[in-house]
């Protein structure tokens, strides 16, 4: 009894752990370090390719419900950022190499989890198969999965920020605080109406780097370059990553006319990265532009900006809401191939389909997760029919809404609803994993 997990990002990996956990063999397969896509540096698994942060944290946050449900689920990945957090106010942020290193620590202990360092360009013919090689799957396999009957794939365009070392930073420029007082996690650059729009203006101007096949309309709305949102109009940004809504000036006393905003990138605080500021701009304009940012004019960068193609399947129809595939029941895919949106989520899938999976290999009847908790609207989601399919952060849209019985009153305010359905899903999970403790079953 064992299964082959395709891939050692986070989905590869929580879907390894939780085969382990639930004592089914693992064979875990990935290409690092003797090959790497353009966005990967490290040789270790589970690599943050783009931002440090695992976002909000809290219970009125959809993706702080759905971390929270990993916890209870033992999720190696939430372990694994909890173990390595960063100051980051409100949100989850995580030293970058600390924690990929913790998860390959974690997996290469294991002693149910074999790891073959290869890259695998076709699909295995037999036994239970995981695909989790992400949005950056190889050309290889991403052509042996186009084959699949009944699949059509996709794809948008993803970017990662620049980060800068902190010495480099000019620290009379810069002032320490997070959003509305919640400690001072965040460095912040702040410009007057002035700066701000000689540099939006920079922005626009800019040369970009020529992506094959490119197309505006292709990028994620989540990941789009600040030079795109800048064309969008002057103020655009100004109420995007730059927006100075809750932050004051303690030199002025006063809110400034625009922030960029610096967040830890590792435990000793020598790197941040810039918020928002994915990009595709060519180098020499990223360190010319962005060194119009107040506090940035002599910036040392540890990793300039860069874009790539990010691949989807087009999974209503096709994937089932456990992440397997409809049509050959011993494959599953997990992770930002399946169109969820972020590393929590692409992590979920990976927890959610390794645990189906391992019930399914020991003959036990596995737990369903409906769709008032996080996980499972998040399967139901990629499954369900959808014409404009794109990718999608876990949201408390998708989630089954708070039910109004007879009589009563529906809660008006957005963040106590928020924390009601929460509260609600978190009960949920708490009676499936009863009733498996009750049952003697991991």
């Amino acid at each position: 009894m064992s299964v082959k997990v395709i891939g050692a990002g986070l989905a590869g990996c929580e879907a390894a752990w939780q085969l382990a956990k639930r004592g089914v063999l693992v064979e875990l397969y990935e290409m690092k370090p003797a090959k790497k896509t353009p966005a990967q540096k490290l040789d270790t698994m589970a690599e943050l390719v783009c931002s440090n942060s695992l976002r909000s944290d809290r219970l009125s946050n959809a993706v702080g419900l759905l971390k929270a449900e990993m916890r209870k689920l033992d999720s190696l990945i939430l372990r694994a950022a909890d173990a390595t957090a960063v100051p980051a106010g409100g949100a989850l942020a995580v030293d970058r190499e600390g924690f990929s290193a913790f998860v390959d620590r974690a997996v290469r202990e294991n002693p149910l989890i074999t790891l073959h360092a290869q890259e695998v360009t076709q699909i295995p013919e037999d036994g239970t198969v995981i695909i989790a090689t992400g949005p950056l799957t190889s050309d290889a396999l991403s052509q042996a999965i186009a084959q699949i009957d009944g699949l059509s794939t996709l794809h948008f365009y993803d970017a990662a920020a620049p980060i800068v070392t902190a010495d480099s930073l000019d620290m009379e420029q810069v002032f320490c605080m997070s959003r509305y007082d919640r400690g001072a996690d965040y460095l912040n650059c702040p410009m007057n109406r002035e700066e701000y729009m000689a540099f939006v203006h920079a922005l626009q101007t800019a040369e970009t780097v020529p992506v094959h096949g490119f197309e505006e309309n292709a990028v994620f709305e989540g990941c789009m370059p600040i030079e795109s949102m800048a064309k969008r109009g002057d103020m655009a940004i100004a109420f995007g990553p730059l927006k100075p809504v809750g932050l004051r000036d303690p030199r002025t006393g006063k809110e400034p006319f625009a922030v960029v905003q610096l967040r830890r990138d590792n435990f000793a605080g020598s790197l941040y990265n810039i918020v928002g500021f994915q990009t595709r701009l060519t180098y020499p304009e990223q360190r010319r532009v962005f060194g119009m940012i107040p506090g940035l004019q002599n910036a040392e960068y540890a990793r300039l900006g860069v874009m790539h193609r990010n691949t989807f399947l087009n999974s209503p129809g096709f994937l089932d809401d456990t992440f397997r595939v409809k049509a050959i029941p011993r494959l599953y895919f997990a992770g930002q191939i399946t169109g969820v949106e972020g590393y929590v989520e692409s992590a979920a899938s990976g927890l959610l389909a390794g645990l189906i999976a391992a019930y399914r290999e020991r003959g036990v009847e596995p737990p369903r997760f409906s769709g008032k908790t996080a996980i499972g609207a998040m399967g139901r989601y990629v499954s369900a029919p959808n014409k404009r399919f794109q990718p999608m952060n876990c949201a408390f849209g998708l989630i089954d809404p708070l039910e109004v019985r007879p009589g009563e009153k529906r809660i008006r305010a957005k963040q106590e609803r928020y924390e009601k359905i929460s509260e609600r899903a978190l009960a949920e999970l708490d009676e499936v994993l009863r009733h498996f403790e009750q049952n003697n079953l991991p």
